[in-house]
């Protein structure tokens, strides 16, 4: 006869064994490791909450602290690698085999850790998909995951930085595993309930507050005139001409000098009210600007950043906010929001080849995708029409019944020809291709393929690939905005000017744009400090950020 309450019975006895070390559901900091080492097992999936920005810091020193001949062969299952102990328990043995969307700072050690055998790579996934394997066979055993407070009933405040709690929580909780929240304070009532006690079995006060990291800041400071140049020809060449106004913006000085010159440079053009009125966005202090000068009508964030929470807090009319006022976020529904309602996303990448695809992976460093293939890919769920959506539908389609095309997505790489230390960023071949034969991947890690993408602007112009109407076209298109590079200078000159004549190329002169009049002076804000007064000084950026 079938067992149908195992799970339940092997959960039943990890928390038994949990309770030893805890009062109630309540566990101190420094019962960390005793508490984890009871409850995991060899070859358990867990989930270590490794967000975009927010990590279970405490949590991740207390699993790479574990005896490797109690917990071992652990299968990580987690958004984030950001911290050194994400990669130290794949070291010691305490983990086995990692599935995962982003690295970010770890990216080079991920690579050499990869290349040398010690990591037994799944995939790498975009957040969306490795939700969606949450609940369907990647399902934690254990989730490891970080809030700002709870009570002794295990009520969870996540605070501004939700990101992928929820999700990771409604996964494991209602599978028969095992959830362990690290806040940073025990309280008599939380400000808001997030994530209910009933689906909290332990609670850790961790020692410190849980790690936050501001990737989302750009400072106006750093912004070069070329990043200008290429912001001015996709405002006017695209967000105008397409009319854009719902959009996803990737992290990178180039959207956010985009942001930044919507209140000079766009107000100029007339396009205020036409364009970047609703967005899937964290919230990007460079769109403080925007914000205060009313180009923005609604923002929905995947995460927070750090030193927004005040100016959120008091432009409830732009975020989502609790009733204590504080920003929810939550990465799965604004990935969703980015995926199938807005008209487009531009983004930065480190390598694009010939026909379009682009990723984020070297040779030296594997940085993982994040949202970009979510964001950046065409749904081909979407039904509802807009403007933007059915012009971009109507320029691609080459055959087929007009009464039965659909709309398009754009999807648009914003990059310079050479990216840092002068690195080409256009390939014959993307390194993806060559990690994948040496690791032995089935599928390569690509982050965007070339079908979604629509347009690629460089400082040489824009390529608008829709237009293209054959595999030829589409590379001569590429290789006419990718200057010096040794793709570049391997255009056929005849057909590229062929394509420029079409508008499928369209260099800054072709838009009625003056390279020398890419000037810093255009800049709503040139300065953190200068975001601070934007703000009425409800933005506190990060201290490093501060230089006055």
């Amino acid at each position: 006869m079938s067992e149908w309450r195992g799970e339940k019975l092997a959960r039943d006895a990890r928390i038994r064994a949990g309770r030893a070390h805890a009062q109630g559901k309540v566990v101190p900091a420094r019962s960390v490791v005793d508490l984890l080492e009871a409850i995991l097992r060899p070859g358990d999936r867990v989930c270590l909450e490794g967000d975009n920005q927010k990590q279970a810091d405490c949590l991740a020193r207390g699993l790479s602290a574990c005896d490797p001949g109690k917990v071992h062969d652990l299968h990580m299952v987690q958004s984030g690698i950001v911290l050194p102990e994400h990669l130290d328990v794949f070291e010691t043995g305490i983990a086995k085999r990692l599935d995962y969307s982003y690295s970010g700072p770890q990216g080079g050690r991920i690579a050499k850790m990869l290349y040398g055998g010690q990591i037994e790579l799944g995939a790498v996934h975009t957040y969306l998909e490795l939700f969606a394997r949450y609940f369907v066979d990647l399902t934690p055993n254990v989730a490891l995951i970080a809030g700002v407070s709870a009570d002794r009933d295990g009520n969870l405040y996540t605070g501004p930085n939700t990101e992928d709690t929820p999700t990771v929580v409604e996964a494991t909780a209602f599978k028969n595993g095992v959830v362990v929240a690290q806040v940073n304070e025990i309280v008599d009532r939380v400000p808001r309930v997030d994530i209910p006690g009933d689906r909290v079995d332990f609670v850790v006060e961790a020692d410190t507050p849980f790690y936050v990291e501001p990737l989302f800041t750009r400072d106006p400071a750093a912004m070069t005139e070329t990043q200008i140049l290429i912001a001015m020809m996709a405002i006017k060449g695209i967000y105008a001409e397409y009319g854009i106004k719902r959009l996803n913006h990737g992290i990178g000085f180039g959207t956010a000098a985009i942001e930044l010159l919507l209140p000079t440079y766009g107000e100029k053009l007339g396009l205020k009210g036409k364009i970047a009125t609703h967005w899937a966005l964290n919230p990007h202090p460079t769109l403080i600007p925007a914000i205060e000068s009313g180009w923005v009508k609604q923002v929905h964030c995947f995460g927070s950043e750090v030193g927004m929470d005040r100016y959120i807090r008091e432009r409830p009319d732009i975020f989502f906010t609790g009733a204590d006022g504080s920003l929810r976020s939550n990465r799965a529904f604004c990935q969703t929001a980015g995926l199938y309602a807005c008209d487009m996303f531009i983004g930065a990448t480190l390598q694009i080849d010939l026909m379009g695809h682009s990723s984020t992976i070297t040779q030296s460093r594997v940085a993982g995708f994040g949202g970009a293939p979510n964001m950046g890919s065409d749904p081909h769920g979407r039904r509802h029409p807009s403007d933007a959506w059915m012009k971009a539908g109507r320029e691609g389609q080459i055959v087929g019944d007009p009464a039965l095309m659909r709309g398009r997505k754009l999807v648009v790489q914003l990059v310079e020809t050479f990216g840092d230390k002068l690195v080409p960023t256009f390939v014959e071949k993307l390194d993806a291709l060559e990690l994948a034969k040496k690791i032995g991947l089935e599928l390569a890690p690509v982050m965007i393929y070339a079908d979604d993408v629509t347009h690629i602007v460089t400082e040489e112009g824009i390529a608008n690939l829709l237009l293209c109407r054959d595999a030829d076209e589409r590379e001569q298109a590429i290789r006419g905005v990718a200057g010096y590079t040794e793709v570049g200078r391997g255009r056929d000159r005849a057909k590229v000017e062929e394509l420029r004549a079409r508008g499928v190329i369209r260099r800054p002169e072709d838009l009625g744009i003056e390279p020398l009049d890419a000037d810093r002076a255009l800049l709503a804000a040139k300065s953190i400090k200068d975001l601070v007064h934007w703000s009425g000084g409800l933005y506190e950026p990060p201290a490093k950020f501060r230089n006055w």
